[in-house]
């Protein structure tokens, strides 16, 4: 366990801004973390780094960073109708993804390719064509840095939102997440009418539908339509899907014949954010080096050497322009630091 001073944090963040950290260490398991914290001294800023996919840095960190590589995958129960998997936090998502599909445990094939770490799933409730981890989940194992002491969580401790948890709001900054257990079904139930994946399975010609199968439709849709971190830096989505009132929906029908949403279960409705961006005009708008993706509104993008501060005033400028123009406050996706 090695402790660096001033260490550039560009190769730990895909949005690929080169800031520093005064201090930085990795950390395999609960007792390296207990040895981290208590070289650290109790007063020091601690920034928990994961798979570095949802954050922006806006400036350099004048305080410890630790990131998490705690590792290992492996069936811990089973039962009739599912099997229970364990992955360490610091394992890379959709390699535990391509885990569970090799042995044919179905419930995560539409969460493929998503960006980051185990640990980041239920800290940020991770979800996409229909699927949400709240689904799959059984527990996580967490370790509290004040009282530091393990602690589990169940389904309903995390008390799961859309791209939320009580580790974002109630528990913020106070856990750090080692292990997560899911659920995964032995027998599949497939989730195909989200977005484009039944026309994607047609166009792959599949005659037999698997989770193998809808896994490669929804690499094919992500790859399509999102920047690859390694050859352009971005988070992914920047901003969340905003949820307005049916009513108010109805208001924007009216003057915004083509806009998109869906109904929530609560009977809100979900606005397509990546739409309202590109109705305002942002879509493939550059400053420098800073950028909204040419073929994703919602992807904000580093060409190369953009600053965190470049990346955040683009942001601010298109969350003001949604504002003014539909009236809708956007919420960022990635954390800010």
């Amino acid at each position: 366990m090695q402790i660096q001073q001033n260490i550039s944090l560009l190769p730990y963040n895909t949005m690929g801004i080169d800031v520093k950290a005064r201090s930085f260490a990795s950390f395999s398991s609960a007792e390296d973390l207990l040895q981290l914290m208590e070289a650290r001294g109790a007063s020091a800023p601690t920034l928990i780094l994961g798979g570095g996919s949802n954050i922006l840095f806006t400036k350099d960190y004048d305080g410890w960073v630790l990131k998490n590589e705690v590792k290992g995958m492996q069936v811990v129960a089973e039962d009739d109708h599912y099997v229970y998997v364990k992955a360490g936090a610091g394992e890379n998502w959709h390699g535990f993804v391509e885990y569970c599909l090799h042995r044919n445990l179905a419930g995560v094939e539409n969460l493929s390719l998503i960006p980051g770490n185990v640990g980041a799933s239920p800290m940020q409730n991770i979800g996409a064509y229909g699927v949400e981890i709240k689904d799959v989940f059984q527990e996580l194992e967490a370790f509290h840095l004040h009282d530091k002491k393990m602690q589990v969580f169940s389904l309903n401790d995390c008390d799961f939102g859309y791209r939320e948890s009580v580790f974002k709001r109630r528990f913020r900054d106070q856990f750090v997440i080692l292990s997560v257990t899911y659920r995964l079904h032995k027998t599949p139930t497939f989730h195909t009418s989200y977005g484009a994946i039944e026309q994607e399975l047609e166009r792959m010609q599949v005659q037999q539908l698997t989770i193998q199968a809808i896994s490669q439709a929804v690499i094919n849709i992500r790859r399509s339509k999102l920047p690859d971190p390694k050859d352009i830096g971005n988070t992914g989505s920047f901003f969340k899907n905003p949820s307005v009132p049916a009513a108010f929906f109805q208001t924007l029908q009216a003057t915004f014949p083509g806009i998109v949403g869906y109904t929530n279960a609560d009977g809100t409705v979900k606005l397509a954010a990546g739409w309202l961006i590109e109705q305002c005009g942002w879509k493939g708008v550059r400053r420098g080096d800073a950028g909204c993706h040419a073929r994703q509104a919602l992807v904000l993008v580093n060409y190369g050497h953009a600053t965190g501060k470049e990346i955040y005033d683009l942001s601010e400028d298109i969350l003001q322009s949604v504002q003014s123009t539909f009236g809708v406050t956007l919420e960022r996706e990635v954390n800010i630091v």
